[in-house]
């Protein structure tokens, strides 16, 4: 059968017609996918910010942290170095006072030791009472001087206590029994020590009396005169009687 031209010309038009909607329906799914690409990019790019927000926060909150640590240290070591310049000073003082002290004990020492000699000397002129007692206390003194584990105070304390004892003698009046010698004679004898003034000695039957002549350096024996007042001068000494004062035969100080 042979198609007019009007039946051409409309089978033509419905062609291009559905032609034209596939290519409006083709369009019209790509625009959607183009859209929902969109939004899903939309939605992810607003999580990544949410994400990047979220953690830009804690390296902002860290990086302010680490800002105030270091703050703290750089003080800390600014004390730190304060306090190790202070060490430092006080130990150079310590120092500077340690060979003080060694210097000044060096000296104490010699001055000890000179004191000491002069006060053995002194002690081998004096009168002659109590030797071995004052001879000891020397040498302990001595001992104690020598030994390095005496600090310099209790040195001078032990030179200090023997000068003491020794000052003591001279006001402390005294009684004591002792042998000596008298003229090539041993006679055990009472002592009487007045001082430093002079010691006097007194037979057991208070018939003999003497005293130490200095210039000589020995006992000699005195004249019967002086019998009654060495023997009062015994009693004065041990409290027997009260004091009062009396003449006492001093002989030669000199040679």
């Amino acid at each position: 059968m042979k198609r007019t031209s009007k039946q051409v010309a409309l089978a033509t038009a419905l062609a291009v017609a559905l032609s034209a909607a596939a290519v409006r329906s083709q369009d019209a799914s790509e625009l959607s996918d183009t859209v929902k690409k969109t939004v899903e990019t939309h939605q992810q790019t607003q999580k990544k910010q949410e994400e990047w927000a979220g953690e830009q926060a804690e390296l902002m909150a860290r990086l302010r942290a680490a800002r105030a640590q270091v703050e703290f240290f750089d003080k800390k070591k600014d004390f730190e170095e304060k306090e190790v310049a202070a060490l430092d000073k006080g130990i150079a003082e310590l120092e500077r006072r340690m060979v003080e002290s060694v210097r000044l004990n060096d000296s104490l020492l010699d001055t000890l030791n000179a004191v000491t000699t002069r006060l053995e000397s002194f002690v081998d002129q004096d009168l002659p009472f109590l030797m071995e007692e004052r001879k000891a206390r020397i040498a302990g003194v001595k001992a104690a001087l020598a030994r390095p584990d005496f600090t310099g105070a209790e040195k001078l304390r032990r030179v200090l206590e023997a000068l003491q004892v020794e000052a003591n003698y001279g006001s402390i009046a005294e009684v004591y029994q002792e042998k000596i010698i008298v003229n090539d004679e041993e006679i055990h004898a009472d002592m009487v020590r007045v001082g430093r003034v002079s010691v006097y000695w007194l037979t057991p039957d208070g018939e003999r009396v003497g005293e130490y002549d200095r210039a000589q350096a020995k006992w000699v024996e005195l004249d019967q005169k002086y019998v009654e007042t060495i023997k009062v001068t015994r009693e004065m000494a041990l409290r027997m009687r009260s004091v009062e004062v009396i003449d006492l035969p001093l002989g030669r100080i000199q040679p």
